[in-house]
């Protein structure tokens, strides 16, 4: 069984916007293409990640059991509470007081929570738990540059 994880939750601020330059071409992703001359469009990140800003945190993942899908310790999670929970939704799910990231999976009679980590087992919602869908992940943050080593100082 996972051990229970506390969930670290921040609202976003929605007040102000930030406008950032927007490379509204695309990156190739696959081979090389030209590169832009210019950018001339911007977006705001709170337009585009949040659709409710009522309903709507950001959340840190801490634990490994969604790293197969690239959800790593670390990652900032976009948690929409208004979202209608679906089949295969990634979500962050309350079981007996305890938090955890997990796809759901909505059978018949049945609540199933699905790591993607081998080490972790399903785990099936059973009417003896108390249970919540807290919220629909709908975006996942992700820094992409990965630790450094750090620097050996020398004693002079």
């Amino acid at each position: 069984m996972e051990k229970p994880v506390s969930l670290e939750v921040f609202k976003p601020d929605t007040s102000s916007a930030l406008e950032l330059p927007y490379a509204d071409g695309g990156i190739q992703a696959g081979f090389p293409s030209p590169a832009q001359d210019y950018i001339s469009e911007y977006i705001d990140l709170n337009k585009e990640l949040i659709r409710h800003p009522a309903a709507t945190f950001y959340g840190k993942v801490i634990g490994n059991s969604m790293e197969e899908e690239g959800i790593e310790p670390g990652d900032i999670l976009v948690i929409d509470r208004s979202l209608e929970p679906s089949d295969g939704d990634l979500a962050v799910c309350c079981i007996d007081g305890d938090f955890t990231l997990k796809r759901i999976r909505l059978a018949p009679g049945a609540v199933w929570l699905i790591p993607s980590n081998e080490s972790y087992d399903p785990i099936l919602v059973t009417p003896d738990n108390r249970f919540e869908i807290w919220g629909v992940v709908a975006y996942t943050i992700k820094n992409n540059r990965r630790p450094r080593p750090r620097r050996r100082q020398r004693n002079n």
